[in-house]
């Protein structure tokens, strides 16, 4: 038992449901909230789950159940199929580098470091994440014109945002012993960040990256509304047209991809962490 010292008391954490209880005032707020949007919100349970609503969407499902597989539609799928990869992939890594780039200024690594450039870069940080990839295409279509070039800088631009303040908050969650032995020895800033810190939270940044990466595969499919090319493209016109079959094979491409893209973040964790 620990003894405990003179002018020392124990403090008992406050009990849940206590009019001084945070955590009970805090659930309160958040279920107030809920309910609230329930109020207000036009939900028509009865009309979604009528027996007319589930036959519907039953004879549309057993549509999708049937892919298309004959070759001339195969050889296009393919070509979309590695189009989208290509977006996806080029857009994210874009984004990583800039991310990363932009993470510097916009984190505090530790106690004395001033951090002057930190308001103005999270701050565009959060101009380029509070814009969607649709409405960044639109921009960018303007100037690029139709095709793939619009839609990898739109994934680029709204993932350089997202990345940058979750590879920014790595920094600064990073543990600070390492660091700060090395700048005790006089070792300049640079040194840190690249013997210090980066390797501590690489994982952490690789499975960030990974699975933008993931996420950036199915934005790509919302680009295609605007004509950025790739399955986007193919899936809004097939789905336009009501062609259920070719859909489906669209929707198996990108799931295909999707597991690529979680395959390949397993197996980089599982090498990192040997």
């Amino acid at each position: 038992m620990i003894p405990k010292a003179a002018n020392d008391t124990y403090r008992l954490p406050p009990q849940l449901f206590h009019a001084r209880s945070r955590a009970l005032w805090f659930s309160l707020g958040v279920l107030a909230l809920v309910l609230a949007s329930f109020a207000t919100l036009d939900l028509q349970w009865a009309q979604f789950l009528s027996t007319d609503a589930l036959r519907r969407m039953g004879r549309f499902i057993a549509e999708l159940l049937v892919p298309r597989s004959d070759a001339a539609f195969l050889r296009k799928l393919l070509a979309a199929t590695l189009e989208t990869l290509a977006m996806s992939a080029l857009g994210t890594l874009l984004a990583a580098l800039c991310g990363l780039a932009l993470a510097l200024p916009a984190s505090k690594t530790h106690a004395a470091d001033p951090a002057r450039w930190r308001g103005p870069t999270r701050a565009l940080l959060n101009a380029l994440r509070s814009i969607p990839e649709l409405v960044w295409a639109t921009l960018l279509l303007v100037a690029a014109g139709l095709g793939p070039f619009a839609g990898t800088l739109a994934l680029a631009l709204h993932t350089t945002g997202v990345l940058g303040r979750l590879f920014a908050e790595s920094l600064e969650n990073a543990p600070d012993g390492p660091a700060q032995a090395l700048r005790l020895r006089g070792v300049g800033a640079l040194q840190v960040m690249a013997y210090a810190t980066l390797p501590q939270i690489l994982p952490q940044l690789l499975s960030y990256t990974l699975y933008r990466w993931e996420n950036n595969i199915r934005a790509a499919a919302v680009l295609g509304v605007v004509g950025a090319g790739g399955l986007g493209q193919m899936l809004v016109f097939h789905l336009g047209l009501f062609q259920m079959p070719a859909t489906s094979a669209v929707l198996a491409a990108m799931l295909v991809l999707v597991a690529l893209v979680d395959g390949l973040s397993r197996v980089a964790r599982w090498g990192l962490g040997r």
